[in-house]
């Protein structure tokens, strides 16, 4: 418990600056959710969940925050501390659970079964999967299951200007980014892509979004950006982007952001119907360009 205070005592820092207008927002009379936001990494560490001095919060974990303070939506709590803030009596306490993670976290299995098997399909209840969610837990089924996918690696690194399309662009999560968006940030290819289980909302143009590194096509062409699915009656937004710190400040990523919340609430409808067809003909177009590209790769 003294785990769970010191979480508390770091949001409370950041509600402590927040602005009077914040403020009013967060006393509403509409209730904000709680969101455990979840920032371990086993694996590599991106520079957006690495808290830089003691007591402080990520890039990633400020932005959040603060969007919740904004909004009056939601409250946060993050923790690095898998083994002791991953539990079902702590869970049973939110409403949300946001993924920024790599490798395998040291969850018990009493904890992922319940969660897995039982939080998830709760009403009322949303997961928020960022960038490196899809780099968590590769071979334990029930979450790439959930996710929706798992990283094979990133030929748009960083330093690469992408451009995606939008499918869906009257979808309130994908509205913010229009038919067409552009932006610098690193971009994952995967394996278990489910295009029977998700409703893809963008997805990566290769006619617009060169790149020298190699691409592996072994798993497939289309590289899905941001999905939303229903599992039970929960509900998941994965979107791709975050490994740069400047897009935890583009109010496009934001917003979608904000509009995934309204949906956990019930607060606005978003059409989350499987849509392969769009992923079957995406990975036509995909092969067609990378064909007709300059892109260097092949399947492995």
């Amino acid at each position: 418990m003294q785990r769970r205070s010191f979480l508390a005592g770091l949001t409370a820092v950041l509600i402590g600056l927040t602005s009077p207008a914040a403020e009013a927002q967060d006393n509403a009379a509409v209730k904000p959710l709680r969101m455990l936001f979840v920032t371990q990494s086993v694996g590599f560490k991106h520079s957006s969940v690495t808290r830089r001095d003691p007591g402080m919060l990520s890039p990633a974990e400020i932005a959040l925050t603060e969007l919740g303070q904004k909004t009056g939506l939601f409250k946060v709590d993050c923790t690095q501390d898998c083994a002791n803030d991953f539990k079902k009596a702590i869970l049973e306490k939110y409403d949300i659970v946001g993924f920024y993670t790599t490798g395998n976290l040291p969850i018990a299995d009493e904890d992922k079964a319940y969660f897995f098997g039982e939080w998830i399909k709760q009403k009322g209840h949303g997961i928020l999967g960022f960038h490196s969610a899809g780099d968590t837990f590769h071979d334990y089924e029930p979450y790439w299951d959930l996710m929706g996918g798992t990283f094979i690696g990133h030929p748009w690194g960083s330093g690469n200007v992408v451009t995606f399309t939008g499918h869906d662009p009257e979808n309130p999560i994908a509205k913010p980014f229009g038919k067409e968006f552009t932006i610098k940030d690193e971009i994952y290819m995967y394996r278990h892509w489910q295009p029977e289980k998700c409703r893809v909302l963008l997805s990566l143009d290769y006619s617009k979004s060169p790149t020298g590194s190699d691409v592996n096509t072994g798993f497939g062409y289309h590289v899905p950006l941001a999905w939303v699915k229903k599992v039970g009656e929960g509900k998941l937004y994965y979107n791709n982007l975050g490994h740069n710190e400047t897009s935890w400040t583009n109010a496009a990523y934001l917003e979608s952001i904000t509009n995934a919340v309204k949906w956990f609430r019930g607060e606005i409808e978003v059409d989350a119907t499987p849509n392969p067809e769009v992923s079957k003909a995406y990975e036509e177009k995909s092969k067609k360009d990378f064909e007709a590209g300059e892109f260097k790769g092949k399947a492995k």
